[in-house]
Order: C-alpha cells, then sequence, then structure tokens
C-alpha cells in the first residue's frame, strides 16, 4: 500500500475504527516530505496531517496486537454509502431473488444476524442505506438492536450527515435512533 497516493474526498477507516476523509496530499515547505491532510466524520471533524509513509503504512502489531487490520488507513469505497440508481436496485434485487433461491438458509442467517460478511457490507446497513423512508430506516435500526456496533453507527452517522458522539454504545445507539426520529419527523414536511 505504500505506493498508493490517497486521492481527495476518499474515505479511510483508521485501524481504530474511525472514518476520516482525504482533503488533499501537500508538500512539506521545508523538507519537502508528502503530507496527507485529512478530516476526521466524527466528533469535531478536527483536521490532521500525516506523513505519507506514515499514512499508508502497516499497523505495528507487535504494539496493536489484537488489531486485525494489515494498514494504519484503509480505504472505504463509496459504493455502500451511494445512493443507488433505479436499474441498480432493479439488479440487486434480481440477484438477490436467484441467491435466494439457492441459498435460503444461508442468507436468511447472515441478514437476521446482522453479521457482516468478509470484505463486505453488513446486509442491514445496506437495507438502511438503500430506502429514503425514514420510517423504514427507523424499524431496520431497531432491528439491529442486538447486534449494533460503534463502527454501525460511525457509518450509519455518516450517511444521515450527523455527529454521533463518541461513548458508550446504548447511548450512542439511542443518539442514533433520535437523530433518525428526528429527520422523519421534519424532512418529509420540509420544503424542498
Amino acid at each position: 500500500m505504500t505506493e498508493t497516493i490517497p486521492q481527495s474526498g476518499e474515505l479511510y477507516r483508521h485501524f481504530k475504527d474511525k472514518l476520516y476523509q482525504v482533503i488533499t496530499v501537500a508538500k512539506h515547505s521545508e523538507t519537502g516530505e508528502i503530507l496527507v491532510v485529512y478530516q476526521a466524520l466524527y466528533g469535531d471533524f478536527a483536521v490532521y496531517a500525516r506523513p505519507l509513509a506514515m499514512f499508508t503504512g502497516e499497523v505495528d502489531h507487535k504494539k496493536y496486537p489484537g488489531v486485525t487490520q494489515r494498514y494504519r488507513f484503509e480505504k472505504v469505497e463509496r459504493e455502500g454509502l451511494v445512493k443507488p440508481t433505479a436499474e441498480q436496485r432493479q439488479e440487486k434485487q434480481a440477484s438477490a431473488e436467484t441467491a435466494a433461491s439457492t441459498q435460503v438458509n444461508a442468507s436468511m442467517e447472515q441478514k437476521n444476524s446482522g453479521v457482516e460478511k468478509e470484505g463486505g457490507v453488513n446486509p442491514k446497513l445496506m437495507e438502511f442505506l438503500d430506502t429514503e423512508d425514514f420510517e423504514e430506516k427507523y424499524n431496520i435500526l431497531v432491528s439491529m438492536r442486538d447486534c449494533i456496533t460503534d463502527r454501525l453507527i460511525n457509518d450509519m452517522a455518516v450517511v444521515l450527515d450527523v455527529v454521533i458522539p463518541e461513548g458508550d454504545l446504548d447511548d450512542r445507539y439511542e443518539a442514533l435512533k433520535t437523530c433518525v426520529r428526528t429527520r422523519q419527523r421534519y424532512e418529509t414536511t420540509r420544503l424542498r
């Protein structure tokens, strides 16, 4: 990964499970060192600069033995965060119906458990992203109570363009529910 230069606007997940967006790549005026300038997508949305080699470097697994992520920052594809077109939704539905006919039990277990496939996106998160109806978003969020994680809360908060403060998982979950419920009440009546 040390060869890859992050591009402006790309999303990266830090090995401590926080999302960041690259603002730009800059050159230090005195040393000529290449720096990555990036912004936190949580909390106070602070902006940071880090040497490119450190940004793209591997996690020190001796210092952090429990970390499974290989690199300090790993790129997150926006595909799961972008609203699909009607054609993409139809293709997805057709694929899901075909898969369901051959793997009903496996698909239902995965969907109901809310567990991510390796390298994939949580199916409950995809349901949450796919619907524009805030009542449905709220119901999906409520159904995820037993499998909610800080990462899911962070991902949903980014999609909703809200900030859910760090802290106790239950408090963060309730704050996210409140945000969705508030949007449900006011987004449908807002003039567009």
